[in-house]
């Protein structure tokens, strides 16, 4: 599963620093004169590994971050056939234009014959779907057999039981790294089934209830 860049824990030479019972915070409060003078101490467990110092670790960390799990689908224009793959990098991106992106592996099989049919389905995955993402995630073989699908109004496959939608075209994609950022606009989208999420936390899956 695709992972994004963190930050590393470096100050910001922008933000002031206390001087003084007179100095004021960005936000116009005035310092207690008790903690004027108080510095804080250096957390050894942060400075152990305050950065990536392979990418298991890098990995690791980032796995604590929980994410929901997507279906990105489409229709092979070479075959025919439907195609696909899974992500749990998925975010909003803007409103107008309303814009979405997921990050794909440079190593992926699959997205070079999603991107060839320049519009996609992005299916927003339940709980109970995690043989949906486990399939598309697997590498050879016909990844939609045994799935129930139907298709959007722009033609992209919809599983049976996705909690939600969205018909997209391709509007750039960025390298970064091993992976490439994939900036999609959104033609059309709905809600299609109500239930719990599909949550992918420090390497396996689980579920979220509201």
């Amino acid at each position: 599963m695709s992972t994004d860049a963190v930050r590393p824990l470096t100050p910001d030479p922008a933000r002031p620093s206390s001087r003084g019972p007179g100095h004021r915070h960005p936000a116009g409060e005035h310092v207690p004169s008790s903690a004027a003078g108080h510095r804080a101490r250096p957390d050894a467990r942060l400075r152990q590994h305050a950065f990536p110092s392979d990418s298991k670790h890098f990995r690791n960390v980032l796995g604590r971050f929980a994410t929901g799990v997507v279906a990105v689908t489409a229709i092979d224009e070479a075959t025919g056939e439907p195609c696909g793959l899974a992500a749990n990098s998925f975010t909003s991106v803007s409103l107008d234009p309303p814009l979405v992106a997921f990050c794909v592996a440079h190593t992926s099989t699959s997205w070079p014959r999603v991107k060839a049919a320049g519009r996609l389905c992005v299916n927003v995955l339940a709980e109970t779907q995690r043989h949906v993402c486990d399939r598309l995630a697997a590498k050879g073989g016909d990844k939609f057999a045994g799935l129930s699908w139907s298709l959007s109004p722009a033609g992209g496959p919809v599983f049976d039981g996705t909690l939600a939608w969205l018909d997209c075209t391709i509007e750039t994609e960025l390298p970064a790294g091993d992976h490439v950022i994939v900036v999609a606009r959104v033609h059309g989208l709905d809600k299609h089934e109500d239930g719990d999420p599909l949550v992918f936390f420090r390497g396996d899956y689980g579920r979220f209830h509201a």
